[in-house]
């Protein structure tokens, strides 16, 4: 699987069914609207059309199987969240994590769990 997808930007939407194709691959888009049509409100012609888009960024291959398609990520999620966090702290906070992690701890957004996983963390990265 690519690190790193064709430098296009996977819309919220698109997102969601890359977190279907994540969650086990390949997949028809009739597999992928069972999972998430209901709870998105979408047709089956939307998540087409989503998977044609993703397609043409490179974010997901297609393999014929019979008279359908099956449908596998190329892009790795672990990449794909790895480039949107770097993204986020760079427009976001100057590209400084540090900054990310005192705003959440200002606001509040942080709990004794999560300071707890931080501490570890960073006690591992340290090593």
């Amino acid at each position: 699987m690519s690190s790193d997808p064709s430098g296009e930007r996977i819309s919220d939407a698109e997102h969601a069914v890359m977190e279907v194709l994540w969650d086990h691959s390949p997949r028809s888009a009739t597999d992928v609207c069972e999972i998430i049509c209901d709870t998105r409100d979408w047709s089956i012609a939307t998540v087409k059309t989503l998977l044609s888009r993703l397609v043409a960024k490179g974010a997901v291959a297609t393999e014929p199987e019979g008279r359908r398609f099956l449908y596998r990520p190329l892009i790795a999620r672990s990449a794909y969240v790895g480039g949107e966090s770097q993204r986020l702290v760079d427009r976001l906070f100057g590209g400084r994590a540090s900054s990310l992690f005192a705003h959440l701890a200002q606001s509040e957004a942080l709990t004794d769990d999560d300071l707890a996983e931080m501490e570890i963390l960073l006690k591992e990265l340290r090593r």
